[in-house]
């Protein structure tokens, strides 16, 4: 008989702010409900259970049966409830002052719900920083599970991760323990005999071991071809069954009752890191590249085996160089997260701080990680994801705001580094609109937030090379790829969700922005505009001086900037402005300066639109007569116009721009081939929406256009009456 062994299965159950509704539910019915289920009638076997906040407050309102279901395992000692930061961010993704908040309220919330006092807590993503020891602790948590991959790249071997170690900051300890890659690979989706062997080894060689596996929830029915797998082959019950019959060795147990009786193997300082595939996911795409063919080739190798673990990927707080859209959402989210802190300090009645505990709310929801990254998940690349954030931001931002302003129409702009690139953007806003500028970066607008409806027109993605693109191609070009009904780890996983994605590879030359502003070749036609070609200028991504003006009524932002069209040097200048009168609306004007008189010129102006699906046939535009022209995927060429308009009826938004030069107009989908849990998908990022003009330049060598661009979210509003008159 092999030596006594402890294994915890510590379960980590997920949905994202913004997923829809129905994939909550889906992973309810194929995951977390027969999970809990069958465990329910295997009562000596115990686990630990992470349910992060924004899952479980859904499940408190739509399934309040599998609350008192879980209660009723609590209450008889079978499930520990391990707590974590509520809305599940990253941890070095956000203030110090979030991290221990979320992590307080959270555990507040579990300890009311369930009544159980939280001692653990769960690492998002496993993203690990060593000074959040010191606010783990001061939150109140005493120990959690981060990968063996962390402490291996602190130099332990396999035979020391038998265990947990104490881990301290400023004189504050935490227990961490290993959780164990080679189970994470092995549950569920080997033969329940080979954990159980592996699981004889390791007892064998470290008597009175622990052993953890540590992972998504959503492996044991959401994962691609799991259902099947672990309820209708049987391999859940035939994994709890090996474990009764080797109860006599094998002490399914949980984290908090491994801490009471067992010492901790020693202290360990582990360096900042997360599980090895994100170490990975974070790389520049050629890096990504290179060692993943590195690892290929020699992974069968003894010596790489032995090398491995002292290589190490990247970190993971360079997603946000990886995706400037990561950035631009982290940076917004702390502009929210200051405000927060300095109302807090200012608040001095009851209805302030009920404001103030509103907007943290949505703060808190905003943090949520899943939009911040990209790996084997949709993450960043989904927009309903990213337009999530900052719905929150923007419902926060409105909130502040009121403390400020009581229900009087008023403009303002600001400048300051919002961005967080060491250089001054420009802030424009209004009781209804909010809108960003970078001077630096093409005098683009990278947001534009409509209040009413809590959504940035300018979430956009570009479309940029992935690691796995090559996949794509190999797969595509072969006609090769996984099965519905394979039950295949997510890592591994290739299978098309549309057919030929291998064709719509292609990547963006300029930010997808706002403003953008291009010079092109005389005749230039839409697709090899499309193809990124016939630029003749530097001022799609060149450096504009930036100059504010404002008044009680009026605040205006203007850019200009000289510089080159073909061989010739001329000057841009674009004012921006917003009134009270018209708080719905930015004015837009264009000035070109020494233009050489007689050259035939093509200019336009490019906007996108973001947050409004492509292909449904309630989002669409209309023209100059309101008539509907196309769905917003539609590549159109509008000739001879002065107004296009784009409609979302779904978020009750119409944005129209009014041109006072007639203009031809482009409109084209933006979509990325990416990576997701279930397989490889086109996802419609945004529309491009493209003014231009073709003119010869006249004699005094100056040419001007003025764009209104308004949004009328009158349809929103009428809504939400209805929705309210209703509740009544």
């Amino acid at each position: 008989m092999a030596d006594r062994i402890r294994l915890v299965l510590a379960l980590h159950n997920h949905q994202p702010i913004g997923n829809f509704d129905g994939v909550f539910e889906e992973s309810y019915q194929d995951s977390y409900l027969p999970f809990l289920q069958i465990l329910e009638e295997y009562s000596d076997i115990r686990f630990s259970l992470h349910t992060s906040g924004s899952l479980l407050e859904w499940l408190v309102t739509a399934h309040p049966e599998y609350i008192d279901q879980l209660r009723h395992m609590v209450q008889r000692g079978q499930v520990e409830i391990v707590g974590g930061a509520f809305y599940e961010p990253i941890l070095p993704n956000i203030p110090r002052r979030d991290r221990i908040g979320q992590i307080r309220s959270y555990s507040d919330y579990l300890q009311q719900l369930f009544g159980q006092q939280i001692r653990g807590m769960w690492i998002p993503e496993r993203v690990w920083e060593q000074s959040l020891t010191a606010e783990i602790s001061a939150a109140g948590i005493e120990y959690t599970v981060l990968d063996d991959y962390h402490f291996k790249c602190a130099g332990m071997r396999d035979e020391e991760l038998t265990g947990y170690y104490v881990t301290e900051d400023e004189g504050a300890l935490v227990s961490v323990f290993p959780g164990s890659e080679r189970l994470r690979y092995t549950i569920p989706f080997r033969p329940p005999g080979e954990t159980i062997d592996y699981m004889r080894e390791v007892a064998q060689r470290a008597p009175n071991a622990v052993m953890v596996f540590g992972d998504d929830g959503e492996k044991f029915g959401t994962w691609p071809g799991t259902k099947k797998h672990v309820y209708d082959d049987g391999w859940l019950r035939s994994f709890l069954d090996a474990l009764r019959e080797n109860q006599d060795w094998i002490d399914v147990t949980t984290l908090g009752d491994s801490v009471n009786e067992v010492a901790p193997l020693g202290r360990v300082y582990l360096p900042d890191c997360s599980y090895r595939e994100m170490t990975e996911w974070v790389l520049p795409t050629k890096p990504q590249q290179e060692f993943a063919k590195l690892t290929h080739r020699d992974e069968m190798s003894d010596e790489w085996r032995q090398l491995v673990q002292f290589t190490r990927g990247g970190y993971w707080r360079n997603f946000r160089t990886k995706y400037p859209e990561s950035n631009e959402m982290y940076a917004r989210m702390l502009e929210i997260s200051e405000r927060v802190r300095h109302a807090a300090i200012e608040s001095e009645t009851a209805d302030a701080d009920s404001i103030v505990r509103e907007a943290r709310g949505h703060l808190y929801r905003a943090q949520c990680n899943c939009s911040y990254w990209h790996g084997a998940f949709g993450g960043l690349y989904l927009p309903h994801l990213r337009n999530a954030v900052y719905e929150h931001l923007i419902a926060a931002d409105t909130l502040l705001e009121s403390l400020n302003h009581e229900g009087e129409d008023w403009v303002d702009v600001t400048a300051k580094d919002y961005n967080l690139d060491a250089r001054t953007e420009v802030r424009l806003a209004s009781n209804r609109l909010i809108s960003y500028f970078a001077p630096v970066n093409g005098g683009h607008m990278y947001e534009l937030d409509i209040r009413a409806c809590k959504v940035n027109l300018l979430a956009t993605l570009n479309r940029r090379e992935e690691a796995y693109h090559d996949k794509i191609r190999a797969a595509g070009e072969q006609g090769g790829g996984h099965g519905e009904d394979d039950a295949v780890s997510i890592h591994d996983l290739v299978r098309f969700k549309q057919p030929d994605l291998h064709k719509r590879l292609q990547y963006d030359y300029w930010p997808r922005k706002s403003l953008v502003d291009h010079f092109m070749t005389p005749g230039l036609n839409i697709t090899e505009f499309q193809n990124g070609e016939g630029a003749i200028g530097d001022f799609a991504t060149g450096t504009y001086q930036a100059e504010m003006r404002s008044s009680d009524t009026r605040s205006e932002a203007v850019l200009s900037r000289t510089g080159r069209v073909g061989k010739h040097i001329v000057r841009l200048t674009k004012t921006v402005s917003m009134a009270t009168d018209t708080p719905g609306s930015l004015r837009i004007r264009y000035e070109l300066e020494d233009l050489p008189r007689g050259l035939p010129i093509q200019f336009g102006v490019e906007y996108n639109f973001a947050a409004i699906p492509g292909g449904a046939e309630d989002r669409y535009y209309y023209d100059d007569l309101g008539q509907q022209i196309g769905t917003t995927d539609s590549v159109l060429s509008l000739e001879n116009t002065n107004r296009i308009g784009v409609v979302d009826e779904w978020l009750g938004l119409d944005v129209a721009m009014d041109l006072s030069r007639e203009a031809q107009i482009w409109t084209m989908p933006i979509q990325t081939v990416s990576q997701s849990e279930s397989g490889f998908e086109l996802v419609h990022q945004n529309c491009a929406v493209i003014p231009f003009w073709h003119f010869e330049v006249p004699v005094d060598g100056r040419w001007t256009v003025e764009m209104n661009l308004s949004v009328d979210t009158s349809m929103a509003k009428a809504r939400e009456l209805a929705l309210a008159s209703n509740a009544t």
